[in-house]
């Protein structure tokens, strides 16, 4: 059973420090320090104060800065101007985006704070709206050019540490890791949750390292067919089997001077695992048909969603292989252990699907949403949020995101964590949210009726009824202990069911391998569902 935290259970100063951005006030006049900081703070965001431009550039350049998400700078004050303060932090690569404001609104004014690197001006005394819609809009931009940095640098393999989106302690501590491995070429396994982020980890190591400039080839080994995954790593020549019509370099030879990404690595057949063993050991594989092995220098990171020691000990992954990848491992935790990085995130996906579905209204989200979203217990993790406020945008017809935008998630949380629920849902939100609802009158009927006088000759109708969802019977209509198989049967569909026919899936949370799984489809007459695996 999952357990959902509702927003009262969350302690009140972890939902102040992270539903919303953290903009840095710069101006030498404290009673306009204040007015901007009650405005600000009550648009829902969180307010910093600095005296002078020298404060500011002090804060922005330590430590501290990498908390800001925007800064409003006065133009005129002792020491270091505006101008001064923001052309310190241009040149020492501060990002952040700045929006300018002076008493004096001349052209002049303008022209040179624009050219000093700010993205907007407002004129003293600013309307609180005309300064929400400036905020709303500068970070709306800067999240969406960060996510464009973010997929440029991915798919040119320069991805670095710096460029994932993260401020929680134990996020800071991976990276940490992911650092010191990346200046190796020590075999890494990244363990984690699915949506955690494992490729975006990989994709770091790889940027960080020596073999930047060199490919980084990811291969997802639960989705090659088990007839295909050899011939797809090591590579085949010419007429090695019934169909090779031509020589296919393999990936392994793909990932010559770079890095090879070997994601839910316990998926990999057991014949597969002798020769990836081989190709650690030896520095050199065996393509399919080929007379002598060929050399290949990789560095190789494998990720996995289970545990490999337990496959190791049910006999499905070979003990030695184990110990020749698990040499540094980095385990990545789930998003409602860090749910600092959860606003931060929103505010990424949202620029880029506002984008997308051209919608630019939309550009933030409301403090009561943001603390919905940090109530969840997100059991599909990044990815899972990431698809929640994609559909959160289609729906939106405002400038934020409202809990109304947020249904399926605003059901789960209000539901009492006694209700039962699921550890994952892939299936379309609109059956996700209908799951979520409790039917009390349905789960007490059993209760009634029990207590109630019942006629000696009368079968307790408790047994006739259906389990709630989440929940399987083992009495009959008779009360009798249901049968093995008959239980099996039950749990095979009920999985296909849960997890969209997606057979991988299906076997991985059933703990059996795929074989055992459609030896088992074809006994109960489930044989439709094989071949509906290619979306695994």
């Amino acid at each position: 059973m999952v357990r959902i935290d509702t927003i009262e259970n969350l302690p009140e100063s972890k939902i102040m420090e992270s539903t919303s951005g953290k903009i840095l006030i710069v101006d030498d006049d404290p009673i306009q320090r204040r007015l901007l900081q009650e405005a600000v703070t009550k648009f829902g965001y969180r307010a910093k104060l600095a005296e002078n431009g020298a404060e500011a550039v002090k804060i922005m350049t330590g430590p501290e800065g990498a908390d800001i998400d925007l800064i409003i700078l006065d133009m005129v004050m002792p020491e270091l101007d505006g101008i001064g303060a923001l052309t310190q932090m241009r040149a020492q690569k501060v990002g952040t985006p700045v929006i300018v404001q002076t008493a004096h609104g001349g052209i002049d004014a303008v022209v040179s704070a624009m050219n000093a690197g700010a993205q907007d001006f407002v004129v003293k005394p600013v309307g609180p709206e005309r300064l929400n819609v400036s905020i709303r809009n500068l970070l709306k931009t800067s999240a969406l050019a960060d996510e464009i940095t973010r997929f440029r640098k991915q798919a040119s393999g320069t991805l670095t540490f710096a460029d994932i989106i993260t401020h929680s302690p134990a996020m800071e501590r991976v990276i940490n890791l992911g650092k010191r491995a990346a200046s190796s070429n020590i075999p890494i396994l990244i363990e984690g949750e699915s949506g955690v982020g494992k490729e975006m980890i990989a994709s770091a190591i790889q940027g960080s390292s020596e073999r930047r400039s060199k490919p980084l080839v990811t291969v997802n080994c639960g989705a090659i067919p088990e007839n295909l995954v050899e011939s797809i790593l090591f590579g085949h020549e010419k007429g090695a089997f019934t169909g090779a019509v031509d020589k296919h370099v393999g990936k392994f030879q793909e990932a010559h001077g770079g890095t090879l990404f070997l994601d839910e690595v316990g998926e990999l057949p057991s014949d597969v695992q002798v020769k990836l063993l081989r190709a650690l050991q030896e520095g050199e594989i065996d393509p399919i048909g080929a007379r002598r092995p060929v050399k290949v220098d990789f560095r190789l990171i494998s990720a996995t969603n289970r545990r490999l020691i337990d496959q190791v000990k049910e006999g499905v992954f070979r003990e030695d292989l184990y110990y020749r990848l698990n040499v540094f491992p980095i385990w990545i935790p789930p998003l409602r252990d860090r749910l600092e990085d959860i606003p931060s995130l929103t505010r990424h996906f949202l620029a880029r699907f506002a984008a997308e579905e051209g919608k630019p209204q939309v550009s933030g989200v409301s403090p009561d949403a943001m603390a919905l979203l940090q109530a969840y217990h997100w059991p599909g993790n990044i990815r899972q949020l990431e698809n929640t406020v994609f559909r959160a945008v289609v729906l939106c017809d405002g400038p934020s995101l409202t809990v109304d935008d947020f249904p399926q998630v605003a059901s789960a949380v209000d539901t009492p964590s006694a209700t039962p629920s699921r550890s994952y849902d892939s299936r379309p939100v609109e059956t996700s949210a209908a799951a979520h609802r409790p039917a009390p009158q349905e789960q007490q009927e059993p209760v009634r009726r029990q207590a109630a006088p019942q006629p000696q000759t009368a079968v307790p109708s408790g047994f006739e009824l259906s389990a709630p969802f989440g929940f399987m019977r083992n009495l009959d209509n008779d009360g009798h202990i249901r049968k093995l198989v008959d239980v099996e049967e039950e749990i095979i569909r009920a999985a296909i069911n849960h997890y969209s026919g997606r057979m991988t899936e299906v076997a991985k949370r059933l703990g059996i391998g795929r074989s055992t799984l459609y030896r088992k489809l074809k006994e109960y007459g489930l044989e439709e569902h094989i071949g509906k695996d290619a979306a695994a």
